[in-house]
């Protein structure tokens, strides 16, 4: 089997890592950071396959690692039920996901302050170049370095992200600070309130210590809102100065801006829904955008994750896709007797059809919400799933 470097060790590039050596492979993984990794107040929606290493491979128990609610929601202003369906979900976090993906791969083989800054394929090889003078060699080089991927600016020039008209206001608020009538309205589904161009979702995930038990854990909430491109710049302008291109981090976004979003939180958003976009202390600011890349491999080099397809979260399948992009790739790799360019061929013609029909849904169910008015409570459309509603 092939000796691989995963550049990016986010969810995604510790998944195929992890495969990867599973399938046989010496694998290495390169990570920026000169520190392990750590996403403040990120809550994710786990599909089957986010979760499928852990409990699969690792034998650990969904319920340990990850909320559960038993109904998807809509609100009326007022809070009372607009509509209301049985959907079972589970939610957890970023770091509780990294936690575990982290620690079951071999901290020898996980190495930080490697930054990526350029790399030459052979017929056989990849050769790396990294920050600082060093150098690798691997026969496959994998690149889930994210949404500013390097790997794809070098391997296609040619796509770059598109904004997607709209930002995600995010945060979370520890369950024990809420009210109890806002506890009681919210823990066990998921919810939103659909507004004008806008809507807002809320769910309950671990604790920042992993504690997924009730009024121990934290309440999530994204908030979509539109934000027009001439203005995108200065809307991610952080209280540093310094201007963003994706995200402002928690405890950089300026005053006036948590002012606003507070403010306009108690004027339209029903009661439950307010006291907790009010209650977060910290909120950060994410833009929305889209990638499509028209090939995920050339030559030894391929890319998974955000730094092939960004589709828009409303399906909760970002971390899902990237998984799923691990577990073809090492399935395709022991097919293939470890032949690379056999399984780099075979899995792409798999994974760009996913990521393709992935985004036009996401996109589809944005523009919806954002623009056309066309998004409405209890619509099919919004069941999470990668290969479709409920898939």
């Amino acid at each position: 089997m092939p000796v691989v470097a995963v550049v990016g060790g986010s969810l995604g590039g510790l998944t195929a890592a992890l495969l990867l050596r599973d399938a046989g492979c010496r694998v290495t993984v390169y990570e920026r950071s000169r520190t392990t990794l750590q996403a403040r107040g990120a809550g994710i929606a786990v599909l089957e396959q986010t979760l499928r290493y852990p409990v699969q491979r690792l034998g650990i128990e969904p319920a340990t690692i990850s909320t559960s609610t038993a109904s998807m929601q809509f609100v009326n202003p007022d809070g009372s039920i607009a509509h209301v369906s049985d959907q079972p979900y589970r939610f957890s976090s970023w770091n509780t996901i990294y936690r575990v993906l982290h620690d079951a791969f071999p901290a020898g083989q996980y190495r930080l302050g490697q930054e990526l800054v350029g790399f030459t394929a052979h017929e056989q090889s990849v050769r790396l170049e990294f920050a600082g003078g060093g150098q690798g060699a691997a026969d496959l080089l994998v690149c889930a370095d994210g949404i500013a991927s390097f790997g794809r600016r070098r391997l296609l020039p040619e796509v770059a992200p598109r904004y997607a008209g709209y930002i995600a206001w995010r945060g979370t608020v520890p369950e024990a600070d809420l009210s109890a009538a806002t506890y009681a309205a919210l823990h066990d589904a998921i919810t939103y309130q659909v507004l004008p161009h806008s809507h807002i979702l809320l769910y309950p995930i671990p604790g920042a210590d992993g504690c997924v038990e009730p009024r121990r854990r934290l309440m999530n909430m994204v908030w979509y809102r539109n934000v027009p491109l001439e203005a995108l710049p200065e809307f991610l302008t952080g209280q540093d100065g310094v201007s963003r291109t994706v995200s402002v981090p928690p405890g950089q976004v300026r005053s006036e801006q948590v002012v606003e979003l507070r403010t306009a939180a108690s004027q339209v958003l029903a009661p439950p829904i307010a006291e907790v976009v009010t209650s977060v202390a910290e909120p950060f600011v994410q833009a929305v955008f889209d990638i499509e890349v028209p090939t995920m491999a050339t030559g030894r080099a391929c890319l998974i994750g955000d730094a092939a397809f960004a589709a828009r979260p409303h399906a909760a399948a970002g971390t899902a896709k990237a998984a799923e992009d691990g577990w073809v790739l090492a399935e395709e790799l022991i097919r293939a007797d470890g032949d690379v360019d056999v399984a780099l061929a075979r899995w792409q013609e798999r994974q760009v059809a996913l990521g393709c029909s992935l985004l036009a849904r996401t996109r589809e169910i944005g523009d919806s919400s954002q623009f056309t008015g066309h998004f409405h409570p209890g619509d099919p459309r919004l069941v999470f799933g990668l290969y479709g509603p409920g898939r």
